[in-house]
């Protein structure tokens, strides 16, 4: 026998609360839709990123598109990546997994002072692997620097910047 809930009990089961970023501390005011500019290794870039609070708040999606014309070394490049910030448990320190159109996956700690001046994003040193930081650097509410740092295999505190830019809030 088939049982058919009422239509008013599925819209309830099926209900959620809008996402919040409640919760997110010091990393919450990186929520929001933001564009930018910026130079460094690969030449420089336009491109823009937004950080979404999903599944009901519990994590930040942070999508990333950027661009690189072409130079008279190379064909011009778009590069794309997701990361997911998330807790292990309501209270532990943030933590992030980032992936890349390049194939890249790399796992964050992430490191927020209370202050709420920066927060950075910092791989674990592996001894044959390359270790990077993402630092988000809080200039006002509505505008922010970034810098991307890259420390060579077995020299996991010697890191150099790679990518320096700035972006403003578009959205929120």
């Amino acid at each position: 026998m088939r049982y058919l809930l009422p239509l008013a009990i599925v819209v309830c089961l099926n209900a959620r609360p809008a996402d919040k970023p409640a919760g997110w501390g010091p990393v919450e005011y990186l929520v929001g839709d933001w564009t930018g500019e910026g130079g460094g290794g690969p030449g420089q870039g336009s491109g823009s990123f937004s950080f979404k609070p999903d599944l009901q708040g519990k994590i930040l999606l942070r999508k990333n598109r950027a661009e690189y014309p072409a130079s008279k070394d190379r064909a011009a490049v778009v590069h794309e990546d997701l990361m997911v910030v998330y807790r292990d448990a309501p209270d532990a320190a943030p933590r992030a997994i980032y992936f890349d159109s390049e194939g890249h996956t790399i796992r964050y700690d992430v490191r927020a002072p209370a202050d709420g001046g920066e927060v950075v994003f910092v791989s674990g040193p592996e001894p044959s692997a390359p270790r990077y930081r993402l630092t988000y650097i809080r200039v006002d509410q509505d505008r922010l620097k970034i810098r991307f740092e890259i420390a060579p295999p077995g020299h996991s505190e010697q890191f150099a910047t790679y990518i320096e830019a700035s972006a403003h809030r578009t959205g929120k």
